[in-house]
This record gives C-alpha cells, sequence and structure tokens, in this order.
C-alpha cells in the first residue's frame, strides 16, 4: 500500500466523502476581514451553501518558502502580515485548531523533499481574512500549504493535481489570492476603476477557466504586455492554479465577487462545484 494508503488505512480522521468544492478567492484589501463590503458579504454568503468540511487546506498568496511546507502546529496563530492598518485589525484572532493529521497526509501525498512540516508558521492574512467570513466560529481545523518561491507556475499546477485525493476525504481546498493583482498601479482616487490592461487579463483567465483549459493558465507570461503588468509577480496568481488543477472534466465553474478595483486588483473569485451522480 502507497503512503497515502498506510496513512489512512491507520487514521479515522479522514472517512470517504463525496466530492468537496474547491474555491478560489480574490482576497484583496485585509480590511475585507471586518468591513462590510460587497466581497465580505459574497464570501459569507458562500459559507452558507458549502457543506461542512473535516478540515480546511489553504494555498495563500502570503506564504512564500524555499520548498514546499504545510503547517503541523495544533494550535496556528493569527499573523498580522501588515501594516498602516487600523489597531481593530490587529486585534482581530482567528483561532481554529490547526490538524497535525492533514499536515501529514499530504506528506504522505508528496514526501520530503518534496514537502516538509513547519510548526512556526500560523495563518496569514490571505488565508484568516477569509475564512473569518466563510466560517466565523472558527472551529473547523485549518492547515496552510506555502508557495515554493523557486518553482514556475507550470510546476505549480502539475503538484497540486497530488492532492485531488483530499475532496473525497472532506477536505476544502482553498486558494487565496488574486487573479491580477498589482500593488504599484493601484488608484486610490478611483476605487471603482480597472485599467484595460486588467480587464484584459482578467477576461481572457475567466475565459480560459471556462473553456476547461486551465492548463494554458500556467504559461501566463506568454500573454503578452498586458500580463507583465496585470501579473507582475506570481505568488497572488498561483493559488488559483492549484484550485484549477485540482477540477474534474464534469465540473462546473461559478465565478463570484467578480469585480475589478483600485485599477489593478481583481476580486473575482470561483467555486468549484462537484458532479454528483
Amino acid at each position: 500500500m502507497d503512503g497515502i494508503g498506510d496513512f489512512l488505512a491507520a487514521s479515522d480522521s479522514f472517512n470517504p466523502t463525496p466530492a468537496m468544492p474547491v474555491v478560489f478567492i480574490g482576497h484583496g484589501n485585509p480590511m475585507n476581514a471586518i468591513e462590510e463590503t460587497e466581497f465580505s458579504a459574497g464570501w459569507r454568503s458562500l459559507g452558507g451553501s458549502l457543506p461542512r468540511p473535516s478540515a480546511i487546506l489553504c494555498i495563500s498568496a502570503h506564504w512564500e518558502t524555499d520548498g514546499t511546507y504545510v503547517t503541523s502546529a495544533e494550535r496556528p496563530e493569527t499573523i498580522h502580515d501588515f501594516y498602516g492598518f487600523p489597531q481593530e485589525l490587529y486585534d482581530v484572532r482567528y483561532p481554529a485548531p490547526g490538524s497535525p493529521a492533514l499536515a501529514r497526509l499530504t506528506l504522505a501525498a508528496a514526501p520530503e523533499p518534496l514537502i516538509g512540516l513547519d510548526r512556526a508558521w500560523g495563518l496569514d492574512h490571505g488565508c484568516w481574512s477569509v475564512l473569518r467570513r466563510i466560517y466565523p466560529g472558527a472551529d473547523i481545523p485549518v492547515v496552510q500549504m506555502s508557495l515554493n518561491r523557486r518553482r514556475d507556475a507550470r510546476w505549480h499546477y502539475e503538484f497540486a493535481t497530488r492532492f485531488s485525493f483530499l475532496r473525497e476525504r472532506g477536505v476544502l481546498i482553498l486558494g487565496s489570492g488574486n487573479m491580477v493583482h498589482n500593488l504599484r498601479m493601484i488608484r486610490w482616487d478611483n476605487p471603482d476603476s480597472a485599467y484595460d490592461w486588467a480587464e484584459e487579463i482578467n477576461g481572457r483567465i475567466k475565459t480560459l477557466i471556462l473553456e476547461g483549459d486551465a492548463g494554458e493558465l500556467a504559461e501566463y507570461r506568454s500573454f503578452g504586455p498586458a500580463a507583465g503588468l496585470a501579473i507582475p509577480t506570481a505568488e497572488h496568481y498561483l493559488p488559483m492554479l492549484y484550485a484549477l488543477a485540482l477540477r474534474k472534466e464534469s465540473e462546473s465553474v461559478n465565478f463570484f465577487n467578480d469585480k475589478t478595483i483600485l485599477g489593478s486588483i481583481s476580486m473575482t473569485s470561483f467555486i468549484i462545484q462537484p458532479t454528483h451522480g
């Protein structure tokens, strides 16, 4: 029996379930965690529609490492990885438990040196600012997986397929980033605006998703000059590829919070819905 089978045979934490959805969230401003916005309302609505998972595996734009790691602490800290915001935001805690069992299960799917355990990292704002709205009770175990900064988008897309089995074990896999994310080009003076290049790339991404051609999205550098402006660095883009790599051919994708703001930030999010026959 392989490593995954050995782990599951010895564990009663992750029994077989119908396939869980997969979610990608455009998380944007951390203030969405405490302000009532159209985006936080969308996340809250999502929480009301999702089946309750046994645990959550979150891939956030805000944890990059040399190599890939998963959090294994039993009580992960709430990380306030930003500055210049109101004290109210720094006072927020999201005290969800960790899941060493889920961490070990991911390790069985991609053993060292591909993946390792990290007890020091907690839940960063790409994770908790969203989950605070989706599951406000903070009573579902959460594990974060880091982004290997030494690997390209194609590698991340293919690596993510290793974890598709978790969907049939009650695990909700959540990618948190932004399809379009350029902080240097933000238009603070016009929050409801969108640059032409931002709309172009956001639209192209959505079209490729709907056409089921997610693999091409791993080659986003070939999309032309607009891609260089819309995706100047990869960390906010990659969590979307993790979600799409887990989509089965028959599954539908539904977009929500579909809006570009501040000129250069796409809040577009989606849920991959399983087909249960």
